[in-house]
């Protein structure tokens, strides 16, 4: 199913395409021999940063298909960010979760955008919202926030145009 001109996906494709575009420029960027710096002991890495903008977008064929998701099941492992040690690598895995998330988003209704959904850590309710404030919160506003962090340690390091609106 297409989505029509005027559904609230069809609203956030545009801003989705320039987001992402800009988020890829900055992976782009990412030195393989500084993935393990850090700003600041207290702080994550250069490469784990690059690993969860990269895996931020791929939430969105399950915030769509899903309606809840547990971050540390009772019966089952806790969710963990990907750890890719090759720049080629987390641009890789960031294409083809940009692919699949812009094809979920084209074939999401106004009415699944409406439905709720639920974030747990075990049998803790973390938060439920709609799907649509999910992907606008924890998909879009949370890439971008990210990307200005990778974009500030690039700038650290002395990385040449390394700006989060490339």
């Amino acid at each position: 199913m297409s989505v029509s001109s005027t559904s609230i996906a069809s609203i956030m494709l545009p801003e989705f395409d320039r987001e992402m575009a800009c988020t890829r420029k900055i992976l782009e960027k990412v030195p393989a021999d500084k993935l393990e710096w850090k700003a600041n002991e207290s702080l994550h890495t250069l490469g784990w940063n690059a690993n969860h903008v990269a895996e931020i977008v791929g939430w969105t064929q399950f915030i769509i298909d899903e309606d809840v998701f547990n971050l540390a099941p009772v019966d089952g492992p806790a969710y963990e960010t990907p750890s890719l040690s090759d720049p080629a690598k987390i641009i890789e895995a960031f294409d083809q979760n940009v692919s699949l998330a812009r094809a979920a988003l084209e074939r999401t209704s106004d009415e699944t955008m409406g439905e709720m959904w639920t974030m747990k850590a075990g049998e803790q309710t973390l938060m439920t919202i709609t799907k649509g404030e999910c992907l606008r919160t924890w998909v879009f506003n949370h890439t971008v926030h990210h990307r200005g962090i990778l974009s500030v340690y690039l700038r650290m390091l002395g990385v040449a145009d390394a700006t989060a609106y490339g």
